[in-house]
């Protein structure tokens, strides 16, 4: 049994974002202690891991909700679940292509830079050099 407190650190969420989330109905079976203090089971913290993927690619939170609100139906929505599951692995898939482009221009300007050093040139690619 963890607290909202536990579950931050263990999952690197913020308390803040977690008791949004809560609020939000996106943890449907997370019971409350004697204190009224939210405590997360490990199938809980399964439920908060979808949550943050999902919401880690892109995904609004009304479309999060709905995904919770499907589970909750039970196996009738796995084929509207699948489609949710598989439109959000493609979008973090063309993130991923967009950020792997990005590091190999970064990789290639850090040689750049690094063969200018070495060598003790000029940036002739920078248009200030030009005047």
């Amino acid at each position: 049994m963890y607290t909202i407190k536990e579950v931050s650190k263990k999952l690197e969420i913020s308390e803040h974002t977690l008791r949004f989330w809560a609020k939000s109905g996106f943890f449907p079976f997370v019971k409350r202690n004697e204190n009224n203090i939210r405590i997360f089971t490990d199938n809980d913290l399964e439920w908060v891991k979808i949550v943050k993927c999902l919401r880690e690619v892109g995904i609004e939170n009304k479309s999060v909700k709905k995904y919770v609100e499907l589970c909750i139906k039970g196996d009738g929505t796995i084929n509207e679940r699948y489609q949710i599951i598989k439109n959000s692995r493609q979008k973090a898939q063309e993130q991923l292509t967009n950020i792997n482009k990005q590091l190999e221009l970064l990789k290639y300007k850090e040689n750049y830079y690094k063969n200018l050093i070495k060598e003790n040139l000029k940036d002739t690619w920078n248009p200030m050099n030009h005047n």
